[in-house]
């Protein structure tokens, strides 16, 4: 009776976590920076209310490097309040 053999490209692996790890921070380090925002304006994206303090005007980036690689962050540009 023959065992079945199964191999696994470890260095395959690692980049895949490595990729995936990456992607996980740069979302949530993104999320982080727009809640940020939403609550110093007082308003989400495009939302419009009596109790907004600024405004957004779009958004520039800027590049992170982690363990993992190079991570993008979008930070949002705002009027009328500091971020």
């Amino acid at each position: 009776m023959s065992e079945k053999i199964i191999q696994l490209n470890e260095e395959a692996v690692k980049t895949e976590l490595k990729d995936l790890v990456r992607k996980s921070v740069e979302e949530t380090l993104n999320e982080l920076l727009d809640n940020e925002a939403k609550e110093l304006t007082g308003a989400a994206k495009y939302e419009r209310n009596e109790s907004r303090k600024g405004y957004r005007s779009g958004h520039y980036t800027r590049n992170l490097t982690t363990t993992s690689g190079n991570v993008k962050l979008s930070v949002p540009k705002l009027k009328g309040v500091p971020f």
